[in-house]
């Protein structure tokens, strides 16, 4: 093997390692959002898609969700199953993305674990989507928070990783 042979092997070594990361952001980003209480702030307010925490003294105190119209509780529990469901999948991805390299032959290393990764950026969407068209429609008070952010910046993350894994999957064969 000569010098452009141990290039190229150093090069895809940087790439499946830049791969692994973005997929390793990816999940981080996945489970802050699903876990963290910041989808829906106000000033004494924080919601997420688990519970309600108000601030009341200075003290945030755990509350339910509310039981009312605008909580719809077969979109929260969709909500709930889709983010859950993504940050499965994008773990389960990283898992077969680690079992592939040493398993499978060249031109088939990366498909299973693109799937999984376009199936996560599908479930993060949908409960984005689900939230943003079915909660805090109409109140005046209050701002998407961090985790709201973090599930859309997600689900750009593991997005551009199942194509990455594709595109990848074309150019190992």
């Amino acid at each position: 093997m000569g010098q452009a042979g141990s290039r190229i092997t150093v090069n895809m070594l940087i790439l499946l390692a830049a791969i692994f990361v973005l997929h390793i952001i990816g999940i981080i980003l996945l489970l802050v959002a699903t876990i963290d209480n910041a989808w829906w702030m106000t000033n004494t307010i924080a919601t997420d898609v688990w519970a309600r925490w108000i601030q009341t003294d200075g003290v945030w105190n755990y509350t339910d969700l509310p039981n009312i119209p605008s909580y719809p509780s077969d979109y929260l529990q969709a909500v709930q199953a889709s983010s859950v469901l993504a940050c499965i999948f994008s773990i389960l991805g990283i898992f077969v993305f680690v079992a592939q390299l040493f398993t499978l032959p060249k031109g088939q290393r990366f498909t299973i674990s693109g799937l999984f990764q376009l199936l996560s950026c599908l479930s993060i969407m949908i409960a984005a989507s689900i939230y943003t068209d079915r909660f805090h429609k109409d109140e005046s008070v209050g701002w998407y928070g961090h985790s709201y952010i973090l599930a859309w910046i997600a689900f750009s993350l593991t997005f551009i990783s199942s194509i990455t894994y594709f595109v990848l999957r074309k150019k190992t064969a």
